[in-house]
This record gives structure tokens, C-alpha cells and sequence, in this order.
């Protein structure tokens, strides 16, 4: 079992390493085009947005100027972008049309700031980016700790990692969630315009981006294959009543996870703390939930032999 849970154990951080290198992987053909272009669809995000109807030459000329307003989720369409060199806040200028028909320019770096793409993808991103939403979630996370702290408290209840079911699927959802969110703030770390450019360009195919992003990509559709498994296994093994209670609290555990690696490792904490996390899941799981051996009398898994916990009869 120790040899089993240490080759477990190196695996697991041999492979994290090796995402951590390739964390710092950047395609200069991925990063080289523009984040927007000719009739590229985004909404406002902000509150409003002031577009300028003259040319932005007329404005760096100090010429009388009109502006408009577009509102928050208001949709704009790109018309037109150009290069200004003597412009020194921003030497590109962005011409939209909003659904109005009206055109208006803005500086390329306010524009990107103000809106989110027109894409389901790139609004979830930008959801889950918001500083309210991070709040919400480490306010969230605080109430799940305390939850799972009280549970813990009672030895009938099941709970990842400390009075778990036998099996493994649990356990890999919520180390799957702490990877991920790991290399998710890796990459906003270490290679930033490769994240930026997925945002205006998203995909869930694993195979047409760089390398750091299809490790990223192939661990989100882990999480929901796995988180499947999760509800089958489950489903089997627990009585409709634990099976809710069991969810609630392991989805207490992903989010804490969430939280806790995708903001530590902004400081590179978090680096630390998911080595230790892995330890010390695969630990639980291998040395208190794992079954190698069935009963030979219901054919339930046991963890080992003597009493069978599910029919009582004796294991020899």
C-alpha cells in the first residue's frame, strides 16, 4: 500500500512539474494577432461606454468633437481600426457600430477593458473574473469550511477526504479542480497574452491552442467527465438523503479549492500548498477509503479482513 500511495504520490508531482514548465510555453503565431478585428461581435460590461463620432485625428487636433454614450449590454460590431502614431495614450483607435447604426471610435485599450466578447465562453470567463463574483466565492468558501468542519464532527456523515465513500472519483474531482485552478493563475502569471487572446478567441478543442492552454482545456473536460462519475458512483452507493448532503459538501471542497489555488498561486504559494493537497488526498484515500478486497459473503467491498461492515460475516 505505502509503496502504491508513493509511486501515486511522485507521479502526481512529476506530471504537476512538467505543467509548470510548460506553463512558460508561448506561441508567438497564437500571440501575434490582434485580440479583435473587422466585424468582431462583443457587449458592453461596463455601466456605459463614450464612443467619439469624429475622426480620432479631429480629437488630437483639439477640434470641436461630439460623443455618445452606449449602455451596459448594449452589442457593437467592429468597423474599423487604425493605427494613429502620434496619438500617445493609445495609438489605436477602434471604430464600432452599435445596433442603432451609430459609429463611434475609442481608444483599443479602453474598448477591450469595457466589454466582454459576444460569446458564451468568453462571458462565463469574464463572470467568474469578476471581482464581486471572487468575493461572493471566497464568502462562499468560508461558509462551506465551516460546514464541512461541523460535519466532520459527526462520524456518520460522508465527506471527501475524511469520511469518504470508496471511491476515487471524489477525490479526483476535487484535485482536478485544485490543478486547474492552479495552471489557470499560472498562465495569468507567466504568460498573460496567451490567456487574453483565448478570451476573445475561445475554444474547447484541446488541439488548436498552445500547449499550456490544451493542459488546461483537457483538465476542464476531465472535471466534467469525472463529475459524472462522481454522480453515478454515488448515486449507487448512497441513500438519496446522504447523496445531498455528500454533494453539497464536496462541492463546498471544489470551491474552497478554487479559491484558495487560483489566489495563492498569483503569489506563488500555491505551488506549495497543491503538493501538499495532493499528498495529502491520495494519503486519505489510499490509506482509510480504499477497498482491495469484497466480501465473500454479499460481495461488498471491504477495506481488509474480518467483520464485513455492510452483512457481518467474518473475512479470513
Amino acid at each position: 500500500m505505502l509503496n502504491k500511495l508513493s509511486f501515486l504520490f511522485h507521479l502526481t508531482v512529476s506530471g504537476f512539474f512538467l505543467l509548470l514548465l510548460s506553463s512558460c510555453y508561448n506561441s508567438s503565431k497564437y500571440t501575434s494577432e490582434r485580440y479583435i478585428s473587422f466585424n468582431y461581435n462583443v457587449v458592453v460590461k461596463s455601466d456605459s461606454l463614450m464612443l467619439l463620432r469624429q475622426q480620432p485625428e479631429e480629437r488630437l487636433l483639439k477640434l470641436m468633437t461630439d460623443s455618445f454614450i452606449v449602455q451596459k449590454d448594449e452589442h457593437l460590431v467592429i468597423a474599423d481600426i487604425r493605427i494613429v502614431p502620434n496619438d500617445s495614450v493609445d495609438s489605436v483607435w477602434v471604430q464600432v457600430a452599435t445596433e442603432w447604426s451609430d459609429f463611434g471610435w475609442i481608444h483599443e485599450s479602453q474598448l477591450l477593458k469595457d466589454v466582454v466578447p459576444d460569446d458564451p465562453i468568453s462571458q462565463f470567463i469574464s463572470t467568474f473574473s469578476d471581482k464581486h463574483i471572487i468575493v461572493f466565492l471566497i464568502i462562499l468558501s468560508v461558509i462551506f469550511f465551516i460546514y464541512i468542519i461541523r460535519r466532520m464532527k459527526r462520524q456518520n456523515d460522508y465527506i471527501v477526504h475524511f469520511n469518504d465513500i470508496d471511491s476515487i472519483y471524489p477525490t479526483l474531482l476535487a484535485l482536478l479542480v485544485a490543478l486547474a485552478a492552479t495552471l489557470y493563475a499560472s498562465i495569468q502569471n507567466f504568460a498573460p497574452d496567451v490567456w487574453q487572446h483565448f478570451y476573445f478567441h475561445p475554444t474547447l478543442n484541446p488541439f488548436s491552442v498552445p500547449m499550456v492552454l490544451s493542459i488546461f482545456l483537457v483538465l476542464v473536460w476531465a472535471m466534467l467527465i469525472v463529475g459524472l462519475a462522481v454522480l453515478d458512483d454515488i448515486r449507487r452507493r448512497l441513500p438519496l438523503d446522504d447523496v445531498i448532503t455528500y454533494l453539497f459538501g464536496l462541492v463546498g471542497v471544489c470551491a474552497i479549492n478554487y479559491v484558495v489555488f487560483s489566489i495563492t498561486t498569483l503569489y506563488y504559494v500555491g505551488y506549495f500548498l497543491l503538493v501538499l493537497y495532493i499528498y495529502f488526498a491520495l494519503r486519505q484515500y489510499f490509506t482509510h477509503h480504499y477497498s482491495s478486497m469484497i466480501c465473500g459473503y454479499c460481495g461488498q467491498e471491504i477495506h481488509s479482513k474480518g467483520k464485513c461492515p455492510h452483512c457481518g460475516a467474518i473475512n479470513s
